[in-house]
């Protein structure tokens, strides 16, 4: 937890990321935590990494110019999802498991192991981290609750909608599940007796379900819209009967301990 970092933190603009060639830089919306560039911030905030903020553009055309505003990020990219990480001359990283890879290489000496030497311990929590993150696991079908043009990106359809809460419950019982058996042992961690990518992961996405008070996520003009939507999903059924106390009490407790904790977001505070 950090009570030194500024609260109107700086951005630079994407082509002075793409042009720059050493640092760490990541893109971000000012004053919007965008479930995995905050991730992507969490895991480089444990493995002390210093990070350069960069604006990520938004999705559409711009009202003056009629072009399309993400069009540069995919010249750099080859994608437009958030969040793209360059660091020094080495490629743009865009998907979670090659930015986890990354921050783990470049992390600060005596920092958290995140993904464990054991083989053992590293599948149980790549495996975590796949069905919260990866496609058809937990954030994948939150965004498909409704139809949107972000929805339609993740492959909305009426069918997948349907089952999507389902799902999202199915996670939310195997994690809770994981974590009694942990609690057993003395662990307040998902796997091990260590903080690992597993807990940063969840803790931060957890957010869609279960958005927590200021102190650790600011409100935002720009967050406070998305903030009561995630907080809508958590009560919807059977995700409202799956969200155990047992849940909330670890997302606060790694957010706490081992996040930039009250996250600094920029835009404009509420």
């Amino acid at each position: 937890m950090s009570d030194q970092a500024p609260t109107t933190p700086e951005f630079i603009t994407l082509d002075e990321a793409g042009s720059m060639t050493s640092g760490t830089r990541v893109t971000f919306i000012p004053g919007l935590p965008a479930l995995y560039a905050e991730a992507l911030k969490n895991i480089c905030f444990v493995k002390g990494i210093p990070l350069i903020r960069a604006i990520h553009p938004m999705m559409g055309a711009d009202k003056e110019t009629g072009e399309d505003r993400q069009a540069r990020l995919y010249e750099l990219t080859s994608q437009t999802s958030i969040p793209t990480m360059f660091h020094d001359e080495e490629r743009p990283r865009n998907v979670w498991l090659e930015q986890l890879g990354l921050a783990e290489r470049i992390g600060a000496p005596g920092t958290p192991q995140l993904i464990p030497r054991d083989f053992s311990e590293r599948a149980d929590v790549m495996g975590l981290c796949e069905i919260v993150l990866g496609e058809d696991g937990l954030v994948w079908n939150m965004r498909i609750f409704g139809d949107s043009p972000l929805a339609r990106k993740y492959g909305y359809s009426d069918d997948a909608s349907e089952l999507a809460p389902a799902k999202v419950a199915e996670v939310l019982a195997l994690i809770d599940e994981r974590l009694a058996k942990q609690e057993e042992i003395g662990s307040r961690y998902l796997v091990g007796e260590a903080v690992t990518a597993a807990d940063i992961y969840w803790a931060t996405m957890s957010m869609c379900l279960s958005p927590p008070e200021p102190d650790i996520m600011p409100v935002t003009k720009q967050n406070k819209g998305m903030l009561k939507f995630f907080a809508m999903n958590g009560q919807m059924s059977p995700i409202a009967e799956s969200l155990t106390e047992r849940i909330k009490d670890h997302q606060r407790y790694i957010l706490a301990t081992y996040c930039e904790t009250p996250a600094v977001l920029g835009g404009d505070p509420l």
